[in-house]
């Protein structure tokens, strides 16, 4: 199709990019048109901006999105001290008990465990997609800034994305990592004190769990981080991210989103979309679909709304009209 919004050739080719093209088009059809993705997603004003979507020339009088939003840069400025440090903290226990638990799982490793091995990753990937999707559902949808805690250190992130999407794309390994790598710290930690303090039978026979939970936590971490070769060389470049960048990605990455073993730029094109209702799922977006067609998030923000009185979202509306 051809565009009918003013975007960057190399955006324009992305989302031109035919939909009978990549496998996970043909068998996961989009919720919203490739129009409606055009016209109500958020202007990226960034160099590496999605598209520059400027129908009506008044649009550019002021700033709707991006870094220059008012609202982004009063929640970027939250960005404090404290969190950094939490952050720092964080990633350096979790690499910690990565290697540590890698040593042991490696050590009690056999070549007849390969095959629950290997099932053991799938439903870790899988895990992991609807994990990301009930915490991106959560604090996109419920809560305020103003919470004591958890508003400025970990709702923040969120409504600032939404106002200025590919301010990811300029975070570095610790602000893009610290929350994911610290929600995995109990799970490992638990694994390294099993094969401390257990018996060699009674390790062996729960070695299965504990793959499923240690790789389980690498695809956690992997959501904002995409590879062992990303944390040795600090590039930054991560699952979440690469769905944000039109610029300048390996041709292995643009392979891998196109045929949906990560997340796609154009699948997470749809969760951009105002007032951003669904497609939460970002390790690898494969839940997206079914999840969206079950009316999952929307039955539950539902049964949330008739019990609390609470409106979806209304924090999160509040800070996208700072701008206006």
């Amino acid at each position: 199709m051809a565009l009918p919004l003013s975007c960057a050739p190399r955006v324009k080719e992305v989302l031109d990019y035919p939909i009978t093209s990549t496998v996970a088009t043909n068998l996961l059809a989009p919720v919203k048109t490739e129009q409606q993705i055009l016209e109500n997603s958020m202007l990226e004003d960034d160099p590496n901006a999605n598209c520059a979507v400027a129908s009506v020339p008044q649009e550019r009088s002021g700033p709707r999105w991006g870094p220059q939003h008012k609202g982004a840069q009063e929640l970027a400025n939250l960005y404090s001290t404290g969190k950094r440090t939490q952050e720092c903290i964080c990633v350096g226990i979790c690499l910690t008990l990565m290697v540590v638990n890698c040593m042991f799982i490696l050590f009690y490793i056999r070549l007849e465990k390969l095959s629950t091995i290997v099932v053991a990753a799938l439903c870790g990937i899988v895990t992991a997609d609807f994990g990301s999707g009930l915490v991106h559902w959560a604090a996109d949808t419920w809560g305020s800034i103003e919470l004591p805690i958890l508003g400025k250190n970990f709702l923040r992130p969120f409504r600032e994305h939404h106002i200025d999407p590919t301010s990811i794309t300029r975070h570095d390994f610790i602000e893009t990592n610290g929350d994911n790598f610290m929600v995995t710290i109990p799970f490992l930690g638990r694994m390294v004190w099993d094969f401390l303090t257990l018996s060699k039978e009674d390790v062996e026979n729960k070695f299965t769990w504990n793959c499923y939970v240690f790789l389980l936590a690498i695809f956690v971490a992997m959501t904002n981080q995409a590879s062992c070769y990303e944390y040795l060389t600090d590039l930054g470049k991560s699952i979440h991210k690469w769905s944000h960048t039109y610029f300048g990605l390996p041709g292995w990455v643009i392979f891998l989103q196109d045929c949906h073993i990560i997340l796609p730029r154009r699948h997470h094109r749809i969760h951009h979309v105002a007032p951003h209702e669904t497609y939460f799922c970002i390790t690898t977006g494969w839940l997206n679909w079914p999840l969206e067609k079950l009316r999952f998030w929307s039955a539950l923000e539902i049964i949330i709304e008739t019990l609390t009185g609470y409106k979806p979202r209304a924090d999160d509306m509040k800070w996208a009209q700072k701008g206006t």
